[in-house]
């Protein structure tokens, strides 16, 4: 039983902006990584116990934010993408994807620290579905036949990642307090937006990530969910804010006709809203 287990920084019980937090340099930038990699090893715990036998930990964070020295040992560590999407899940042969330290899509109202890829996206959808990284790689996991079974981030990640998938385990370490999208403002300030939250202490927050992983594999193996239905051709619809005051919001679109992967890959054509 292998597992794919793809983290991110901003959903971790504990960190709080993304200047100190979760930038390399931020003074509180070591503290961070060493919280999100004990979270990722609570999780590895649970899901041993319940018989997962090999883990891929993709470091999925900006310039990387696992402390290795702290990795559990039964896990590898994965930094660094070269073929681009689906993210290293199509060789390796895994039974099930889960992600620690997740966020919310851009726009969702009482998240914390929320954002797409970047801080300009506004939205980005497929098919009419509204996504954000979770999505993604989880529409690609869905297309290879690998079942998302788990997460562990904010509260606003929780609803949104149910939404999508069905029967999904989720833990919530913490819950963001800012209501509103914050649609309409550039990205650095956006970025400075949602930092209020309320926070699990983190080792009940990791007490809950190894309670929940251990759940989600046992149920796994007694239940049919984890896979997002997909229908062909694929369409990639994507808003970004403007790059100045007065600037116009920027659009994409994209299609590929058989394959989301082959969609995720294919490049953005970004252009001013209503130009298309």
């Amino acid at each position: 039983m292998r597992i794919y287990i793809m983290t991110d920084l901003e959903s971790v019980a504990g960190v709080r902006d993304f200047e100190d937090w979760c930038i390399p340099g931020g003074r509180e930038y070591d503290r961070a990584m060493k919280l999100l990699t004990l979270e990722v090893n609570a999780a590895i715990e649970g899901f041993a116990s319940a018989g997962a036998t090999e883990f891929m930990v993709a470091d999925g964070h900006g310039r990387g934010a696992i402390n290795i020295e702290l990795l559990d040992p039964r896990a590898e560590m994965r930094r660094g993408w070269p073929l681009g999407w689906p993210l290293g899940l199509d060789d390796g042969h895994y039974d099930a994807l889960a992600f620690i330290g997740q966020h919310a899509k851009a726009g969702t109202e009482f998240a914390h620290l929320a954002h797409t890829q970047g801080l300009n996206y506004i939205d980005l959808s497929v098919n009419g579905v509204s996504i954000g990284e979770f999505g993604q790689l989880a529409m690609c996991a869905s297309e290879l036949g690998i079942r998302t079974i788990f997460g562990a981030g904010d509260l606003a990640f929780s609803v949104e990642a149910q939404a999508l998938i069905s029967g999904i385990e989720t833990v919530v370490v913490k819950r963001g307090l800012r209501p509103g999208s914050g649609d309409e403002m550039l990205a650095d300030d956006y970025g400075k937006r949602n930092t209020a939250a309320v926070h699990l202490q983190p080792k009940q927050a990791r007490k809950l990530i190894r309670k929940g992983a251990r759940n989600a594999l046992k149920r796994m193996k007694k239940e049919a969910f984890g896979l997002i239905p997909l229908q062909a051709p694929f369409h990639r619809a994507g808003k970004f804010r403007p790059a100045e005051k007065g600037g116009p919001v920027l659009v994409s679109s994209e299609t590929h006709p058989t394959s989301v992967v082959g969609m995720m890959n294919l490049p953005f054509n970004r252009v001013p809203e209503g130009s298309m």
